[in-house]
């Protein structure tokens, strides 16, 4: 029996003593009570020491020679592998993968070859790993490593059937520079997205307006007229502007229907058209020809007075500048002209100046 166990007796033997006693003397026991009360104390007392006895070996411990045999170690088979490239939906973007992977060697027969079971746990592991993330896309690599940290976490034969494998705290990364292309890749999809939206609207709002709403002037003005429906007066006044910009739209003139709405085509248009005037002369001519052509562009006629003075002012000014072709061309158009009047007994007009010499 251990000093424990016979503390405890009797410390629990002294505590049912004093309970006899305090409740023997508030109720009076007799004598015989007294007497039966502590004589089962001790019996019981007797019992307990009895149970708890332990027996003792033929050999007292001190005296043993041989401690007792530890307990075998546990025999482990592991290691570590980090940052192996895996390949992953998207092309040209590996995972890389870390993980503790764990086997147990298979038993066979005694004549079966020789084994690296290290190297098939590996191979076994990173095979299952590959199957899975292939499938998967880069940029959902921390979804795929809690998947794989699931898949691996089952021991498994390999493909040869000698170790079983597994796998502890997977961790699946990319590159930093993997993760910048991916991370600037999704932004440019993802404003792409939003511009073909865009554009899209656009397109649509184009073609509401144009093909529905500004297709005539006349659904120009019921459109108008159905946004502001208590405004005829002002939609009446606008029919001038919403014929232009239906128009304008199609790139086609106000129809004739509403030309009295738009004050610019109410009242004819003043003609712009310049009045044509005779060609230049483009075929080669004398000077003669070409002072008779001046003067009939200038509008003196051969019957007009001014043409004598005119011709004879021009003829001052070529020979003033030293062209005397010109000017003898000029004096043979004056003569000619007062040949044609002295024959019908007409003066030559006076010209107020002194007469023109040689």
């Amino acid at each position: 029996m251990r000093s424990g166990h016979k503390t405890m007796t009797g410390f629990v033997t002294i505590l049912f003593a004093l309970l006899i006693v305090i409740v023997g003397l508030c109720s009076e026991w007799p004598l015989w009570v007294w007497s039966t009360a502590f004589g089962l104390l001790v019996l019981g007392t007797a019992i307990a020491l009895l149970l708890f006895r332990r027996p003792k070996p033929l050999i007292p411990y001190e005296h043993q020679l041989e401690p007792e045999a530890p307990l075998p170690p546990v025999e482990r088979w592991e290691c570590v592998i980090r940052n192996v490239a895996l390949p992953s939906l998207s092309e040209d973007y590996d995972f890389l993968f870390t993980a503790t992977i764990r086997w147990i060697p298979q038993d066979v027969d005694d004549d079966a070859p020789g084994i690296n079971a290290g190297g098939l746990a590996v191979d076994a592991v990173l095979e299952r790993a590959r199957c899975i993330t292939q499938q998967e896309s880069a940029h959902r690599s921390s979804l795929v490593q809690h998947r794989l940290n699931g898949e691996l976490a089952i021991m498994q034969l390999d493909g040869s059937g000698r170790v079983a494998t597994m796998a502890e705290r997977v961790q699946l990364t990319l590159s930093d520079a993997d993760r910048e292309r991916l991370e600037k890749l999704a932004t440019v999809r993802k404003n792409e997205a939003v511009w073909e939206h865009e554009r899209k609207w656009e397109q649509s709002k184009r073609a509401y307006l144009g093909d529905d709403v500004l297709k005539t002037p006349g659904s120009a003005v019921v459109w108008w007229l159905a946004k502001n429906e208590e405004k005829v007066d002002k939609a009446v006044a606008d029919i001038g502007l919403l014929a232009e910009l239906s128009s304008a739209a199609h790139d086609q003139p106000v129809p004739e229907g509403f030309h009295r709405f738009v004050p610019d085509l109410a009242a004819p248009a003043p003609s712009l058209l310049v009045e044509e005037q005779p060609p230049w002369p483009s075929t080669p001519r004398s000077p003669y020809e070409y002072v008779d052509f001046i003067a009939d562009h200038c509008g003196l006629d051969e019957d007009d007075p001014r043409r004598a003075l005119f011709i004879e002012r021009m003829a001052k000014a070529a020979k003033g500048a030293g062209l005397d072709e010109i000017g003898d061309a000029f004096l043979r158009l004056l003569d000619d002209f007062a040949t044609a009047h002295d024959s019908e007994n007409e003066e030559p007009p006076d010209t107020g100046d002194e007469p023109f010499g040689l």
